[in-house]
């Protein structure tokens, strides 16, 4: 099942990501094709944007529907089971949450993914990352529940998190009642989502609460800084650069404080023993790709 998981996130990352051998990677052609469609929808440096404005605009998501629709293919999502919208209670109120079961899946006690979505803390939802957990639900045969969480800087750190690590405990109290199995409970995110999932194995070693079996991270945030190589190769890169994770950072956080604090620096954890087995997938156009190796370097010394 877990590499079933990391298959259907790492074919959604790596079909669109390569580089030359040069300093300055390169977008393949699908990659290209979709960053051309992007342009083509306007948007604007998030930099300049206020968080009201910031959803608003055009994303990837998009851009990939823009394309299929120019290209005449279907813009349909990929079909799954069943899915179904709920509430449920969080420490700020009600959160969000989406359940996907697989198509085909049959029987009870099938894995569960607790999946959460990247947009840097303040923006993005579970419409835009819809995909993802389609994918999963079918290629890993596995009930996958995508959860929201509130969002800065209507709500800064740690409000996030804390939604993050209630919907986990929601998906193990509810596991059995959903047709999965509580002993087979793994986590994935991607980006800010990814920085969450990691987050989710401190916060539960924190709390005596089970351990998720695996944990998959995709481009996850690992640190706040701004000066490992991949931030210097892809300081102006798009859709996401440095000052577009400067700005995230700067509406999700309150003090440098916040920053150092290992639910979202996990490279500055003191003790990463213990951990969940992870899967990391970083992208090579991607101002986070050294922290997500950083991150895989550091497990591995702890023994995870």
């Amino acid at each position: 099942m877990l590499y079933r998981i990391a298959v259907a996130l790492g074919s959604l990352v790596f079909a669109i990501f390569s580089a030359d051998a040069a300093d300055a990677p390169t977008p393949k052609a699908e990659m290209k094709a979709v960053l051309d469609e992007l342009e083509a929808l306007g948007p604007k440096p998030i930099e300049n944007l206020s968080p009201a404005q910031a959803r608003m605009q055009p994303t990837p998501a998009d851009a990939v529907m823009a394309l299929l629709k120019k290209q005449g293919k279907s813009t349909e999502p990929e079909r799954v089971g069943k899915m179904e919208d709920r509430k449920i209670k969080g420490p700020g109120g009600e959160i969000p949450i989406r359940i996907y079961w697989p198509a085909g899946g049959k029987g009870q006690s099938l894995p569960v993914v607790h999946y959460i979505h990247g947009g840097g803390w303040v923006i993005a939802d579970l419409d835009v990352y819809d995909a993802s957990p389609r994918a999963i639900a079918n290629a890993a045969n596995a009930i996958v529940v995508s959860s929201h969480y509130r969002q800065a800087p209507e709500h800064p750190f740690p409000a996030a998190h804390e939604d993050s690590f209630a919907a986990y405990r929601w998906v193990l109290a509810n596991a059995k009642s959903l047709g999965g199995d509580p002993r087979r409970v793994a986590v994935a995110g991607e980006s800010a989502g990814g920085n969450m999932a990691a987050a989710i194995g401190l916060m539960a070693r924190e709390k005596k609460v089970q351990m998720p079996v695996h944990q998959v991270l995709v481009y996850p945030v690992a640190n706040y800084g701004f000066d490992t190589p991949s931030y210097k190769q892809n300081e102006k890169a798009k859709p996401l650069g440095k000052e577009g994770m400067e700005w995230f950072f700067g509406h999700y956080l309150e003090s440098e404080k916040d920053g150092k604090n290992p639910r979202v620096s996990i490279l500055g954890a003191r003790d990463l023993s213990g951990m969940p087995p992870a899967t990391i997938i970083t992208a090579e156009i991607d101002p986070l790709r050294s922290e997500g190796e950083q991150l895989a370097g550091k497990l591995k010394k702890a023994g995870v």
